[in-house]
């Protein structure tokens, strides 16, 4: 058994199940405002405490926990849907024009960081949790096209691929047929670590005001929001804090064990 990968799945799982919990039941309303519990300590009536407007944290952190693997998820798709084929084209056609813009494209989507990406969108578009989406998914598509280019040029040397072409096969059909199957491990692997990646830039877009907006919780805006009461409720952050560790390091945890389990190369090793 791989320790990393259990540690990983429970500890994502537990905060999956706490977002789908959320959908159906959550302790207290996220929305309401309750003055007369303000900033009141983690107790059996509130287990995390309550904020400045008498909203319960932890009811708070599981509605918290929909919005980030939300918008992880879905720009991670995002990535995935424009990456992969772009990384297939560029393979099958190495040291074509295709090949060199889509490489330079890539370059040019890299030279800007996720943030400031988000702040050129919701320049334009607003401030919201779909243009956070937008944003944290156009970063992603670099890095799932360089990751199947460079998986797949490695294989279009393979005789079953030299097979296939040699039996008429056109690029697009060997690139899905041949070539996608056999980067499938590195894809999972890789989605994991940039779905734990997600969550963060959304927990920093949502920091600097540019991810999901009020009243809608999240736990980069629970951060920003009690930056000014750490002094005399330091259950504020604490609490939104761990939410985000402890999510991250589980998915980057299930990343590694899931690596582990799929590459032959260090199952051999162990042996």
């Amino acid at each position: 058994m791989n320790r990393a990968l259990i540690i990983g799945a429970v500890l994502s799982g537990a905060f999956a199940l706490a977002a789908l919990i959320s959908f159906v039941w959550v302790p207290y309303d996220v929305t309401g405002v309750d003055i007369a519990n303000r900033l009141k300590a983690p107790s059996l009536g509130h287990l995390f405490g309550t904020d400045h407007f008498g909203r319960d944290i932890f009811s708070m952190i599981m509605v918290g926990a929909r919005t980030s693997i939300a918008v992880a998820v879905v720009a991670v798709g995002i990535g995935m849907l424009i990456g992969i084929p772009l990384g297939l084209a560029a393979a099958a056609r190495k040291g074509s024009l295709l090949d060199e813009l889509i490489m330079r494209g890539n370059d040019l989507v890299f030279a800007f960081p996720s943030l400031l990406i988000a702040i050129m969108i919701t320049a334009v578009f607003g401030a919201s949790a779909v243009n956070a989406i937008v944003a944290i998914g156009i970063f992603n598509i670099p890095v799932f096209a360089r990751l199947v280019r460079g998986a797949a040029l490695s294989l279009w040397t393979k005789d079953y691929v030299l097979a296939a072409r040699v039996s008429g096969k056109g690029a697009a059909r060997i690139s899905f047929e041949h070539i996608l199957p056999n980067v499938t491990n590195l894809l999972i692997v890789q989605g994991t670590i940039q779905f734990s990646l997600g969550i963060l830039a959304e927990a920093g877009l949502s920091y600097v005001g540019l991810g999901a907006q009020p009243p809608t919780p999240s736990w980069g805006r629970m951060l920003a929001e009690s930056q000014t009461m750490f002094s005399f409720a330091p259950h504020l952050a604490i609490f939104p804090g761990l939410a985000i560790l402890l999510t991250v390091l589980g998915l980057n945890l299930m990343g590694d064990g899931l690596r582990d389990v799929l590459d032959p190369r260090l199952r051999r090793a162990r042996r």
